[in-house]
């Protein structure tokens, strides 16, 4: 007696039987199937649970229906109004190795394509897919829709991507300031960036080599300016070559009993000595050397002392201290200098007893 095959229950025929109907055999049970598991679209129209189980063919008949699991293709059409469940397999015939192409042409709802006791995948509409039993349920193996991220947008930073389905996405336009760019796609050689008065940014015209930038104002691009470059070489290297500074001049008041000047906020003081003070300097520059101007005023009621500290003085002629004006409304202008960012300083009276 002729048997069947494991998987899609092909007929076997055994040596010596079938005398007289081998062919009608090897045809309706053999041949037919193959011919529909390679190549056969069984199609279901509209609602209603569909149960996929092998059917088998024999003399008589090859016994293939709609509902045979041996087809290649599963297709649905018409109108879905609820999802439109297909069972491969059933209680009596368990489901096995076996590939399908799902095709859900039809509108209205998805397709849900399981194993027998299983939840299985969905097939939305318009999606077709490969699916195969992996020994516990039904899966997907490839789809016509694309998984995972689909489209790309760049909101408003004013990139655009291009409109490709696969392959390298590029991208087109200018990001906008506010997402972190310029808002430019060319500047100025040599220029820089600078916000205008409506807070985009723009190129300034080119600066001059060796110059120094120098701010416009609100809403105007800076620019580059010889008051402070770069001169050529004196004998090596370079130096700077201020052509006009104005110093910042600090206005300490009242000295009172103590008083601190702090020499790296300006580039000259001045104080009125209302009584005996302590005149304390601070913060020069950490390293290297600077310096200051004091002009110091004499109140009314003195005679008074002035002491330095903050530091090591010198004075000219090694004295401990300098002769100074101690007559009412008198100025006498200091000037102190540190080449050791504080450690000394060296102090002299170029001008004295000036009239207030």
């Amino acid at each position: 007696m002729a048997a069947d095959t494991a998987l899609l229950d092909l007929v076997t025929p055994t040596q010596g039987d079938l005398t007289g109907t081998w062919g009608n055999v090897v045809n309706n049970g053999i041949t037919e199937y193959v011919d529909i598991a390679i190549a056969g679209t069984t199609t279901f129209n509209g609602d209603g649970a569909v149960t996929l189980v092998n059917t088998i063919g024999n003399a008589s008949a090859t016994n293939i229906t709609s509902t045979s699991a041996q087809y290649a293709v599963v297709r649905v059409t018409g109108t879905l109004t609820t999802p439109k469940i297909i069972t491969f397999g059933s209680a009596g015939a368990a489901p096995y190795s076996k590939i399908y192409l799902v095709d859900n042409a039809a509108t209205g709802d998805i397709v849900t394509f399981k194993a027998y006791g299983q939840t299985g995948v969905s097939v939305a509409v318009g999606e077709k897919c490969f699916v195969y039993y992996n020994g516990t349920d039904i899966v997907k193996a490839a789809s016509s829709t694309v998984d995972g991220v689909s489209t790309i947008s760049f909101g408003s930073t004013g990139l655009t991507p291009n409109t490709a389905t696969s392959g390298a996405v590029s991208v087109a336009g200018t990001l906008a300031v506010a997402n972190g760019g310029t808002g430019l796609t060319a500047g100025t050689s040599g220029g820089v960036l600078a916000y205008t008065a409506s807070g985009t940014l723009a190129s300034s015209a080119a600066l001059t080599a060796n110059n120094v930038v120098v701010g416009g104002g609100a809403g105007v691009a800076p620019s580059s300016t010889n008051l402070l470059a770069i001169s050529a070489a004196v004998t090596t290297g370079n130096y700077i070559k201020a052509i006009g500074y104005a110093d910042t001049v600090t206005a300490l008041g009242n000295t009172g009993a103590a008083i601190n000047l702090d020499v790296t906020s300006g580039g000259v003081f001045t104080a009125t000595l209302d009584q005996s003070s302590t005149i304390t300097l601070r913060y020069p520059v950490a390293t290297g050397a600077s310096s200051f101007t004091l002009i110091l005023t004499n109140g009314a009621g003195g005679p008074f002392t002035v002491a330095w500290a903050g530091g090591s003085f010198k004075f000219p002629g090694g004295a401990a201290s300098l002769s100074r004006t101690t007559t009412a409304s008198a100025i006498d202008v200091w000037f102190f200098f540190t080449p050791d960012g504080g450690t000394t300083y060296y102090g002299s009276i170029p001008m004295k007893n000036l009239t207030a």
